[in-house]
């Protein structure tokens, strides 16, 4: 993989990460919960629609999460655009760690929880986000072949 493919990968995981973020601000009112309620109640499959938004305190957590998914997208975006260029291995690895350390605790959690399914779907979420940035970027041969962005 080049570098530029690998900056451009990190766009992807921003948008993938980040879009979480939004669904769950929607949780946090009760006429717009139903894509938290539902993205939920197919993250702890089967889709049953026992999941509820009823609790006041399910929409607060809601809300606590989704600003720290749209806050980790962002910081992905930004660490794609303003610190790979001078950094792309330090940058990758604390991308690849942060969506590991997130892979394991919240599958371990859900397992925990009840509601071991979500493991199956952090995995595949896992392989999207991190795609190509398990491996380093090919060293350039000369660091102007590829241009700064």
């Amino acid at each position: 993989m080049s570098h530029a493919f690998h900056k451009q990968w990190l766009k992807v995981t921003a948008i993938v990460v980040g879009s979480f973020g939004p669904i769950f601000f929607l949780g946090t009112m009760p006429e717009t919960a139903e894509p938290a309620r539902w993205s939920l109640d197919f993250l702890a499959w089967p889709l049953d629609g026992a999941t509820t938004y009823e609790s006041p305190d399910t929409r607060f957590l809601s809300a606590l999460t989704g600003g720290f998914l749209i806050g980790w997208g962002v910081t992905i975006w930004c660490l794609s655009s303003f610190v790979y260029d001078i950094a792309p291995e330090g940058v990758r690895k604390s991308v690849l760690f942060g969506a590991l350390a997130w892979f394991v605790l919240d599958s371990a959690e859900s397992a925990a929880s009840g509601n071991p399914t979500n493991a199956v779907f952090n995995f595949i979420i896992l392989l999207i986000a991190v795609g190509p940035l398990w491996r380093p970027a090919k060293p350039l041969a000369n660091p102007s072949q590829e241009p700064m962005s």
